[in-house]
């Protein structure tokens, strides 16, 4: 709550320094208003006559009556310098800055199938999936992000919501066991990725696949649902995660058969299809470096707009002003002007 004008408190320092004066060449003046009237006084004092009278009868400079003389110049003194403060017209002005964007979609494409719990990444590539996933969500601002698990099937975990509390919670409760049904179904979650945000009026659409393996399962062809993606303006990076299959310079020999390796070559052209890019993290740290990359490609504009409240507190200053002239008028024509004087 604002003080009302008549509280002492906007003559304290604080409150002074606070203050944005607009014309402050006139509080170079204050200083010289007691001046002018202390050198007046000495003029008029001069030039005036006294009454000499004995000193039993003079009144003592502890007699407050005495003193009720000073009312009426310090009352005049006061309300000039009051008057130059207002002139000096004091202002508040308070800055505030507001951010705002346009935000990205983005849906998160995770490979939940038994593969995933390979150990090549630590503690296993699902939990350093989901562990790197969720400090991506933490890096966001006003994103919309949704989340997509699949194994021999495809299923939406979570819409795109700004919740990022309730996307972490969906990502601590992901497993393996949640889809039985094995296999690998990328094109199927690309399809239903594709789904969720074709009707969505953002500037920017991102998908984000990570999986460990070639397409198994499903319906749908990954290129067919990549190039789908790209009529509907969503982007896909996809990161291969685990460690590369290595190939001779056959292209149909493989230099080892193990299932804990990734081909890279399927996921490569579904980021091509899409217009976005591949990555593959052959461990935690590169997995991490990978979604740093990604926050870098998909970095939000921004739009700062600053707002300026200015308030004027001169009208403050002016009413004491006024008070002290009142009071020095009512002083004027009474005793306390001209006490032992005249």
């Amino acid at each position: 709550m604002e003080q009302q004008w008549f509280s002492l408190e906007w003559f304290g320092w604080n409150t002074l320094r606070s203050f944005h004066w607009v014309h402050p060449y006139f509080l170079y003046a204050i200083p010289a208003i007691p001046l002018l009237l202390w050198l007046r006084y000495l003029f008029h004092r001069s030039a005036k006559q006294h009454l000499a009278m004995p000193y039993e009868a003079t009144a003592t400079p502890e007699d407050w009556m005495t003193r009720l003389r000073y009312v009426q110049p310090v009352a005049v003194v006061l309300a000039l310098m009051l008057v130059l403060v207002s002139l000096a017209r004091p202002q508040m002005i308070t800055e505030r800055t507001d951010r705002y964007s346009e935000g990205i979609d983005i849906t998160l494409l995770l490979d939940i199938s038994d593969s995933m719990l390979e150990k090549d990444l630590e503690p296993n590539r699902l939990a350093a999936a989901k562990r790197v996933a969720r400090s991506f969500i933490e890096g966001r601002l006003h994103d919309r992000i949704g989340l997509i698990i699949f194994a021999g099937e495809a299923f939406s975990l979570c819409p795109l919501t700004t919740d990022y509390q309730l996307l972490y919670s969906f990502l601590d409760d992901i497993n393996s066991d949640m889809i039985r049904t094995t296999g690998t179904a990328i094109g199927s979650a690309l399809a239903v990725a594709v789904n969720r945000m074709r009707e969505s009026k953002s500037e920017s659409k991102v998908a984000i696949l990570i999986s460990d393996g070639d397409n198994t399962s499903g319906n749908l062809d990954p290129l067919t649902a990549a190039r789908l993606a790209k009529a509907f303006g969503v982007r896909i990076y996809t990161i291969a995660v685990g460690k590369a299959v290595v190939r001779t310079a056959r292209a149909d020999t493989l230099r080892t058969t193990s299932n804990d390796f990734v081909d890279e070559s399927e996921m490569q052209r579904i980021a091509a299809a899409a217009d976005g890019k591949f990555f593959r993290a052959a461990d935690t740290n590169a997995l991490r470096n990978v979604f740093a990359q990604i926050n870098q490609l998909e970095k939000v504009k921004y739009r700062d707009v600053m707002y300026r409240e200015v308030k004027d507190h001169y009208r403050v200053y002016l009413y004491w002003a006024v008070l002290l002239l009142l009071i020095a008028l009512a002083t004027k024509s009474t005793f306390m002007a001209n006490i032992l004087e005249d």
